[in-house]
């Protein structure tokens, strides 16, 4: 059973970056799609960026111009470049990965922007 574990979550200040990483185990197979969820304080979870196994990305507008999303598949990995970081963008980011029989997550990592 495949398993997600993120990392490189932090606090930082308004206009600073962050580099969050996943890495996905578990499976011989790379997922079809990965992407990156985050959900803030009394919020739904949402969707920032996804992005398919020959690299095709799709961003939600509101990171457009400053998140980057990419992986490796021979890594198993997915990364997500964080630039010009607002305080609207504190939330509790997950990875997400589609095999295509089903959806696994991981446990999430904390980024807090501060003004």
């Amino acid at each position: 059973q495949m398993q997600l574990v993120e990392s490189g979550g932090g606090l930082v200040q308004a206009g600073g970056s962050l580099r969050l990483s996943c890495t996905a185990s578990g499976s011989i197979f790379s997922p079809n799609v990965m992407g990156w969820y985050r959900q803030a304080p009394g919020k739904q979870r949402e969707l920032v960026a996804t992005i398919t196994r020959i690299g095709s990305p799709n961003y939600a507008d509101s990171v457009k111009g400053r998140f980057t999303i990419s992986r490796d598949n021979a890594k198993n990995t997915m990364y997500l470049q964080m630039n010009s970081l607002k305080p609207e963008d504190t939330a509790v980011y997950y990875c997400n990965a589609d095999t295509g029989l089903t959806n696994y997550w991981g446990q999430g990592t904390q980024v807090t922007v501060s003004s």
